[in-house]
């Protein structure tokens, strides 16, 4: 059984044209590693990878992929060559939690990008990092998926069950090589969170969340908040009876 030894191999970021994907991609070429870039939009794939390769000496691939087209299961996976040493999934989407109760579709759309996509494409990468007996899956989720909050609960819910999915999947994997990192960054400044009136002391930038999975994947640590101020609100949170939690507008 073999260990993958922190950028000496080939990275993959699934939906690395988000303003975290980008970040975690360059953060990762910094360090030494390979990339394989995939994303739906070419043009922005292409404009990233040049990017890149201007930054660093990292080669880079990419990989026009839209995780919600009925293509998208194991046999696109099968594609990758090589099969990454590690795999990074920011795919996820927000959406607008009052346009989500009021359509089932827009809802199944936010529920399938930020759960339902996510799980079955780093189970099936899952598997064939067991199978070779090494590597390292990194998931993007959320400290909305704590609890559920009135203002997202839409979003929240589905990053609640992609955090289960990767604490079930870390544990299971345990003893075959392959490592499961959860990450949890809270408010980032991004294009998906622009207009928003974010606290500034509990809002990280994507360059952070960048720099945090790098680390935590050089470091294989387990469950890593972005902010460590998050860790303390979300203990707090958790704890609230529900009687007062219904009652708070969070």
């Amino acid at each position: 059984m073999t260990r993958t030894t922190p950028g000496s191999g080939t990275a993959l970021v699934l939906g690395a044209t988000s303003d975290i994907g980008r970040a975690i991609a360059r953060a990762l070429a910094q360090a030494g590693w390979q990339l394989q870039l995939a994303a739906r939009d070419s043009e922005r794939l292409q404009r990233e990878a040049a990017d890149i390769g201007t930054r660093s000496a990292a080669p880079v691939q990419t990989l026009v992929f839209d995780a919600l087209a009925p293509a998208a299961d194991a046999d696109w996976l099968a594609t990758l060559a090589p099969l990454p040493d590690l795999a990074v999934c920011v795919i996820g989407l927000l959406g607008d939690q009052q346009q989500s109760e009021r359509d089932a579709e827009a809802a199944a759309r936010v529920m399938r990008s930020s759960y339902e996509a996510p799980a079955l494409l780093l189970g099936a990468l899952a598997a064939r990092f067991a199978e070779r007996g090494s590597g390292v899956l990194v998931g993007v989720s959320s400290v909305a998926g704590e609890r559920g909050r009135a203002s997202n609960y839409v979003y929240g819910s589905a990053k609640a069950g992609f955090t289960a999915y990767l604490s079930g999947l870390r544990a299971r994997l345990a003893t075959t090589g392959v490592h499961v990192v959860t990450v949890k960054p809270g408010f980032v400044r991004t294009r998906m969170t622009e207009g928003m009136a974010l606290p500034r002391a509990l809002t990280a930038t994507p360059e952070a969340v960048g720099k945090a999975v790098e680390r935590a994947v050089r470091k294989r640590q387990d469950v890593v908040f972005v902010l460590p101020i998050w860790r303390l609100i979300m203990l707090a949170i958790r704890h609230l009876p529900e009687r007062l939690f219904k009652r708070v507008r969070l």
